[in-house]
C-alpha cells in the first residue's frame, strides 16, 4: 500500500445522474494516489443536503495532505468547514449542477429556504464557485437578493457582491468521443421536410428525471393529444427514475399500448442505442441548468425540443443552422407544442 497520501480530496453527498458522470470523467483524468473519493448514493436528496456535511467530516481522515478540495453545491461546505477546520486551508471549489435559489416549488409558502442559505453560505466558503452554464450562474446571483428579503427583518445587503467575483462557468465535460460514430448527419436546410414529418413514424426521447420539475404531466397531455390524433410516433420515456413514480404516469403504458416502447430507466448501452434511432428529444422542464441528456441526444442526430427558456437558448442559440426549425417553444400549451411537432 502506497504511503503517499492524496492532495485532492473529492466530495458528492449525491453520486448519481450527472453528479456521478462529472465526478467519473475528473477522476479519469487523475491518477488513483492523487485523489481521495467520499461520496453517499444519490438517494433521499433532502437528507444529503442537511446532513452529509456532518457525515463526511466524521470519515476524512484527520491526518492528511489535501491541498484542493472538490464537491457539488449538494454539500455545505460551510458546515464541514465549521466541524473540520483544518480543512480550511485546502484550495475549495464548489461545483453547482443546479442552484436551489429558483427551484420550481408548487407553493412558495413551502420553501425550505434552508437548502439556499446553505448554497449562499458555501459560496462564501469556497474559494472558487463554478457554474454549468451562464444560466445557472446568473439565475442564482440574480436571486440571491430576492432570496434573502424572504427574512421579514434584519435584512441581509451586498452578499451578491461578496460573492460573484468568485463565480464562474465551466461548462459540464460531455464525452461525446465515447459515442459510437453511427449517428446521422442531416443538413437541415437541404434534407429536412417538416411539412413531410407526420407521414413516418417518429421517434419521440423524453431521457429525463422522472420528478416533477421535468414537467411530466405536460409530456403525457401532449402524448395523449398526438396519440388522439393518430400521429404516427413511438415514444421512449427513459431517465432517472426513483421508487415513487410521478402520478402523471400513472396507466400510461396502458393508454399508449405498443407506441411506448422503451418506459424506465436504460443501461447506458441501451441508452445510447436509443439515442441513435431517435427523431426528436423532448424536454418540458420548468427547471433545467445545462441539459446534458438533451445535448447527448442532439448529438446523436435528434431534433431538440425545448422551452424558450432555463438553459436552452444557450446551448441551442439562434446562430445554429437546426435553429431554423424553431425548435424552442413560447408556451406550454398543447396546441402550440404540437405545432411544433407537426
Amino acid at each position: 500500500m502506497s504511503s503517499v497520501k492524496p492532495q485532492i480530496l473529492i466530495i458528492e453527498p449525491f453520486y448519481g445522474g450527472s453528479h456521478k458522470q462529472l465526478i467519473d470523467t475528473l477522476i479519469d483524468s487523475l491518477n488513483l494516489t492523487d485523489y481521495e473519493l467520499f461520496s453517499l448514493p444519490a438517494t433521499k436528496w433532502h437528507w444529503r443536503a442537511r446532513t452529509s456535511a456532518l457525515y463526511f467530516s466524521q470519515l476524512i481522515p484527520p491526518e492528511h495532505n489535501y491541498k484542493v478540495l472538490f464537491t457539488s453545491s449538494v454539500l455545505s461546505l460551510a458546515e464541514l468547514i465549521g466541524v473540520r477546520p483544518d480543512l480550511v486551508t485546502c484550495r475549495k471549489i464548489v461545483y453547482f449542477h443546479e442552484n436551489q435559489l429558483v427551484y420550481p416549488v408548487r407553493e412558495v409558502k413551502k420553501r425550505d429556504c434552508q437548502y439556499g442559505l446553505n448554497e449562499i453560505l458555501s459560496c462564501f466558503t469556497a474559494d472558487i464557485v463554478l457554474f454549468n452554464s451562464n444560466f445557472n450562474r446568473n439565475s442564482f446571483l440574480d436571486n440571491v437578493q430576492p432570496f434573502l428579503n424572504i427574512q421579514p427583518d434584519f435584512k441581509l445587503k451586498h452578499i451578491r457582491e461578496k460573492i460573484e467575483k468568485k463565480c464562474e462557468v465551466l461548462y459540464f465535460p460531455i464525452k461525446f468521443h465515447a459515442f459510437p460514430n453511427k449517428r446521422r448527419i442531416v443538413n437541415v436546410e437541404v434534407d429536412v421536410d417538416v411539412a413531410n414529418l407526420e407521414q413516418e413514424c417518429l421517434h419521440l426521447i423524453w431521457p429525463h428525471r422522472w420528478e416533477h420539475d421535468k414537467n411530466p404531466t405536460l409530456l403525457v397531455e401532449v402524448l395523449l393529444e398526438l396519440n388522439k390524433r393518430q400521429v404516427n410516433f413511438k415514444v421512449t420515456i427513459c431517465g432517472e427514475k426513483f421508487p415513487k413514480v410521478p402520478e402523471a404516469f400513472e396507466g400510461i403504458q396502458e393508454k399508449l399500448g405498443a407506441k411506448l416502447v422503451n418506459y424506465g430507466r436504460l443501461s447506458r448501452e441501451k441508452y445510447i442505442e436509443t439515442l441513435l434511432t431517435g427523431d426528436i428529444v423532448i424536454s418540458t422542464a420548468d427547471h433545467e441548468f445545462y441539459g446534458v441528456s438533451m445535448l447527448e441526444a442532439t448529438y446523436c442526430g435528434c431534433y431538440p425540443i425545448a422551452p424558450n427558456k432555463l438553459v436552452y437558448p444557450e446551448i441551442y442559440p439562434k446562430r445554429l443552422p437546426i435553429m431554423k426549425l424553431k425548435l424552442l417553444y413560447t408556451s406550454y400549451s398543447v396546441k402550440i407544442l404540437l405545432n411544433v411537432y407537426m
